[in-house]
């Protein structure tokens, strides 16, 4: 050994040189000593200026497509100079978040220095890919601080400078990256992450969408090596999400297949699709992994996968939140929505409904056990959508469930809606008729007379009948329904109202006026005691009552034409206390009212009230005003029949 060491005191040691090991005096401890290092103070510090050209970026930005608009807005952000610019583009697992910050980064290497990656997913994540930053900027730091004591000195450096740009990728949490932007306040961050809340007073959130299908149909060419029949229907059941378009793309070119033979691959299996990747490609870059790990995040909210198992047989736009209200208490509804939402799962719609991307669907059905879920998803729409006030909306929620449907399995509710479904878009009046016959057997059948879906299956076929001139087999099925009515909803129910009036109305025009006269005004009764006459049922049932009057006055003007002035004036009143003078159900009582008196004899009268309709009712905007044109012909012709002079009408 050269040299001379000295050690005093108890338990003390010295050592020279290199050595392997060394004891304490009294014998009670070992200390294993492999190098010893002498680093002057200045070692231990990072330097005042990064190294030139200092990057660190991930590769894989040759496949970058699109994403114009996106890029531009990155630049618009980070144009202001001086402060902290923080930018999150948040988005759906898959839909190239990672690649649009790598593109826009690797575009700015000669803005910035350094330009650092760093995969921040957890806490733990951020800490080390900072203290890489400090190793990069110190080699010397990797042997002699701890990474916890490397990150901080990676942060204070941060802090005592502008000019750098960090990226943060695939952030969990904004909690997690707070602390970090409130130290620094001189640089640029670029933020990607599946959570689209949480950044207020933190960055300033881009949302980032699909890739248009022109742009999926390109990138999918670029990594099959060429474009191929059948990629435009591909991509589009594909959402055009990036990663489950690469993914396919790699797919097809390794296995020497189709764009059509991997969709019937979709079909077959989508649970293998999905979680495939084609040799040397990232294994945990496949659609199902990555969305598992969102789901993984959500854990702690189990009715959110329970949610997404259920929208997963519906159409993947338009799903009114209701639908979902009887899946658990509405506060847990309410925060598995928010959730989902706020980990890009789905999107929330102001109109009270929801979206969701049709791969997020795909994988949910894919799942295991996840056709359990089928039958609860089959009810639900029964149950909540039914009766509805848009058929379109929940008609294409129909839809798709019978995409998926297999007879041995499907709850007899949809027995019933197969043939309604297709009866919605038979190709002629009479087949509609046919499958609506063929939808109320399977109903009444497997669910009996008074169920809902039954009541709706019976109003469609009516209304067919109708429209084909039977108009005795109308009225008996409207007839059914109101008895059924009674029983599912109540004599005072809205629904109940409604299928009283409808039948009032088709009495009226079979002729049979008494009874469409009672019908209506016992509607109008109930309507106005438990809705209140201002109410949409009531004054529905009170036009079909002015109706029912003015067909009896035209039948026997000396007879009835004088109290069928006097009760319309009547629902006159009671319509102008509900809308105004203006309301539309004034409006149309009022003329009513005209041809009424008209038929009594009254010329006056009834040029008087077809003046205050002129002066009342609006004009429309487009100028198309055909009701305008009709009640000044009718002026004009009470004016001839008067004996008065044509004059111009007042408001026209």
């Amino acid at each position: 050994m050269s040299g001379s060491v000295e050690a005093s005191g108890d338990g003390s040691i010295a050592a020279g040189g290199s050595i392997r090991q060394a004891l304490t005096g009294d014998g009670a401890v070992a200390h294993y000593v492999e190098t010893s290092l002498t680093l002057p103070p200045e070692a231990l510090e990072l330097p005042p200026e990064a190294p030139s050209n200092m990057v660190n970026l991930p590769g894989g930005t040759g496949l970058f497509i699109g994403r114009e608009r996106e890029l531009a807005r990155l630049d618009a952000a980070f144009e202001d100079a001086g402060g902290v610019v923080v930018q999150a583009v948040h988005g759906l697992g898959g839909i190239g978040k990672s690649t649009l910050a790598a593109k826009w980064a690797a575009g700015r290497t000669g803005s910035y220095n350094p330009v650092w990656w760093i995969t921040a997913g957890t806490p733990d994540d951020l800490e080390s890919g900072l203290a890489d930053l400090a190793v990069a900027l110190q080699p010397a730091l990797r042997d002699v601080l701890s990474p916890q004591a490397r990150s901080e000195q990676a942060v204070r450096w941060l802090a005592e400078r502008e000019g750098w740009l960090l990226v943060l990728d695939n952030v969990s949490d904004p909690a997690d990256v707070r602390q970090l932007l409130g130290r620094t306040t001189g640089g640029r961050f670029l933020i990607t992450t599946r959570r689209a809340s949480g950044w207020h007073g933190i960055a300033e959130p881009l949302s980032l969408d699909v890739l248009e299908p022109p742009q999926a149909v390109e990138l999918f060419g670029r990594i099959n090596g060429g474009t191929a029949d059948g990629v435009e229907e591909l991509c589009a059941e594909l959402g055009c999400l990036p990663l489950a378009v690469e993914q396919a793309a790699a797919y097809c070119a390794e296995a020497r297949i189709t764009p059509g033979a991997y969709r019937e691959l979709l079909a077959r299996r989508p649970e293998r699709v999905f979680a495939s990747s084609a040799e040397g490609a990232d294994g945990e870059q496949t659609v199902a992994r990555v969305w598992r790990v969102t789901m993984d995040r959500l854990a702690d909210t189990p009715v959110a996968e329970r949610v997404l198992r259920v929208i997963a047989w519906w159409a993947p736009d338009g799903i009114p939140r209701a639908y979902l209200e009887p899946l658990a208490d509405a506060p847990d509804v309410t925060e598995a929505l928010r959730r989902l939402a706020a980990h890009s799962m789905i999107s929330l719609r102001e109109d009270g409904t929801l979206s969701v991307h049709r791969l997020v669907q795909a994988v949910a059905r894919a799942a295991e056990g996840a056709e359990e879920t089928y039958d609860e998803a089959a009810r639900l729409l029964v149950e909540q959508g039914l009766p509805c006030e848009d058929d379109a909306v929940w008609i294409s929620h129909v839809a798709n469930l019978i995409g998926y449907f297999d007879m041995g399995r499907t709850p007899p509710e949809i027995w019933a809606l197969v043939p309604m479904y297709f009866g919605d878009h038979a190709p002629s009046p009479h087949e509609a008729r046919e499958r609506y016959e063929q939808a109320l057997e399977r109903a009444e059948g497997a669910l009996g007379p008074r169920s809902r879906i039954t009541v709706v299956v019976r109003r469609r076929l009516a209304d067919c009948c109708w429209v084909a001139g039977d108009h005795d087999r109308a009225a008996r099925l409207l007839s059914k329904n109101l008895t059924a009515a009674y029983v599912l909803f109540g004599h005072k129910a809205p629904e109940t109202i409604e299928t009283g009036t409808a039948l009032a109305r088709l009495k009226l025009q079979r002729g049979d006026l008494g009874g469409g006269l009672a019908q209506a005004r016992v509607n109008a009764q109930h309507a106005e005691r438990t809705l209140g006459e201002g109410s949409a049922e009531a004054l529905r049932a009170h036009a079909v009552v002015a109706e029912a009057w003015r067909l009896k006055a035209r039948a026997k003007p000396k007879r009835s034409a004088r109290p069928a002035v006097t009760e319309i004036e009547r629902l006159l009143e009671k319509a102008v206390r509900a809308q105004g003078e203006a309301g539309e159900a004034a409006l149309h009582l009022m003329w009513t009212l005209g041809e009424v008196r008209e038929t009594a004899g009254d010329l006056a009268g009834a040029i008087r009230v077809t003046e205050e309709y002129l002066h009342r009712r609006p004009v429309p905007d487009d100028g198309a005003d055909t009701q305008g044109l009709l009640a000044r012909e009718r002026l004009d012709g009470l004016l001839r029949k008067a004996g008065e002079p044509d004059a111009p009408a007042d408001g026209g």
